[in-house]
């Protein structure tokens, strides 16, 4: 199986990493972009259970414990990874626990991982636009200075590109009447008024930096035009996998 390793310099002991849609068992349109199988994650999208249960086994094979399952529900909630039951309804997660693997889902949304740079906390927080605006991140960052006040560093994982994301004026306006610097990462869609493409990256980096958090790595990939690595919720028009990142604190 192939993963990305996020290239950060995060502590030695923070562990994290980011699925493709490659080298699992789902069968078409869960499956590669050739038509072979592929590494859905997600029990919500339509895709035989069994194939999906394979390819999280596939995924926990390496990963010192099961992964914290959220229902991803585009809000803002915050659950610690140590302590919780079942799968809640929740957008991020974080810990201080060693092997405990906090985890979100993706096919466009933007996957942010989090740590301390002394290495006693992380987290992992799903990044769609409606989340973004009620304060997902934030909500993560500060659960985690609950676990440590050092400062805190951010992986930007696999999301839609900055030059495909169309969104109407109201995402803009969400975005813009909370912090006016918002307007730089929406350019106006030519010919098509009333629609901007939007940076969620750029979304991103904002946020954090409101929050002091200037070390901040990724926002590199695109999920809508690299077909054959990713999911995309967008370019397959709802019908498709889900990916999987994560982070944990090794021993």
């Amino acid at each position: 199986m192939e993963l990305i390793i996020p290239d950060w310099p995060a502590p030695v002991g923070v562990k994290a990493f980011s699925t493709l849609r490659t080298g699992g068992f789902s069968l078409p349109p869960y499956g590669d972009a050739d038509g072979g199988l592929g590494l859905n994650l997600g029990t919500h999208v339509g895709d035989d259970p069994e194939a999906v249960g394979k390819n999280r086994a596939l995924l926990r094979a390496g990963l010192p414990s099961e992964p914290v399952w959220l229902n991803q529900v585009h809000g803002a909630d915050v659950v610690d990874a140590a302590t919780v039951s079942g799968v809640p309804d929740a957008d991020a997660s974080w810990t201080t626990a060693i092997g405990k693997v906090c985890v979100i889902m993706t096919a466009d949304c933007l996957p942010v991982l989090l740590c301390t740079v002394d290495g006693k906390a992380v987290g992992a927080a799903h990044g769609g636009w409606r989340g973004l605006v009620a304060g997902v991140l934030q909500h993560t960052v500060k659960a985690m200075r609950t676990g440590s006040d050092a400062p805190v560093m951010a992986w930007l994982g696999p999301a839609i590109g900055p030059t495909v994301f169309e969104v109407g004026g109201e995402v803009r306006e969400a975005f813009v009447s909370q912090d006016p610097d918002m307007g730089r990462v929406f350019k106006p869609e030519a010919g098509v008024p009333g629609k901007f493409i939007a940076d969620i990256y750029g979304i991103a980096r904002i946020i954090l930096n409101s929050l002091g958090i200037t070390a901040v790595y990724g926002g590199d990939r695109c999920t809508v035009t690299e077909k054959d690595c990713f999911y995309s919720f967008r370019r397959d028009q709802g019908r498709t996998g889900r990916m999987a990142t994560g982070i944990w604190l090794s021993a």
